[in-house]
């Protein structure tokens, strides 16, 4: 990431704890609870829904501390072959199968514009600190308008819980406030472009 070091710092701590919270979350079988109850009628497939966003925001979080940490000393194709398959295979199911797709869509882009810093970092090497704009400008803004408005409509989800509580549980909020940290340190890759 170009910029501060402290900034590159911080973004990779907090994308590397958020990651890492939801590749946690996997440890859980997708049909089982986790205190081993008899699985509730159409619970399974939620599961299911929930262990493919946690694994698409773990390694968006965990890419993005990568990244963050490595800067151009992994080559962008490394990244780009992380990333692209992914985004692809996202985009196709996004297409194929109605349910989530709005979801499957948002983590697609989040995938393609992960994919993009890596070859944008990989064509215009040796940037620090101050730097040029790199890549194409009107695709690096129409995705900073695109997190930075994710962002803003996640937050206030996030802070207006049912009945206007902010929620406080695991259960609730922790999960919501890890894939706010994920957007907000994407948009912040995005603005150092």
């Amino acid at each position: 990431m170009h910029g501060p070091n402290l900034v590159s710092w911080l973004l990779a701590v907090l994308s590397a704890a958020s990651g890492g919270y939801c590749l946690s979350r996997l440890r859980h079988a997708p049909c089982l609870p986790a205190d081993g109850a008899p699985v509730p009628a159409g619970a399974g497939p939620r599961r299911l829904r929930a262990h493919e966003s946690d694994l698409a925001e773990g390694l968006m979080g965990c890419g993005m501390a990568a990244m963050a940490v490595t800067g151009t000393a992994v080559p962008g194709e490394v990244w780009a072959w992380v990333y692209g398959p992914p985004a692809v295979l996202l985009l196709l199911v996004a297409l194929c199968r109605p349910a989530r797709r709005a979801h499957r869509l948002h983590h697609a882009v989040g995938a393609l514009a992960m994919t993009y810093m890596a070859l944008v970092m990989t064509a215009a090497p040796g940037h620090a600190g101050h730097h040029a704009a790199a890549g194409s400008p009107a695709l690096t803004g129409a995705l900073l308008v695109y997190f930075g408005g994710y962002a803003l409509w996640s937050g206030s989800r996030l802070l207006s819980g049912p009945g206007g509580a902010v929620p406080v549980t695991a259960a609730a909020g922790l999960p919501r406030a890890c894939r706010l940290s994920v957007v907000i340190g994407m948009f912040a890759m995005l603005l150092t472009m």
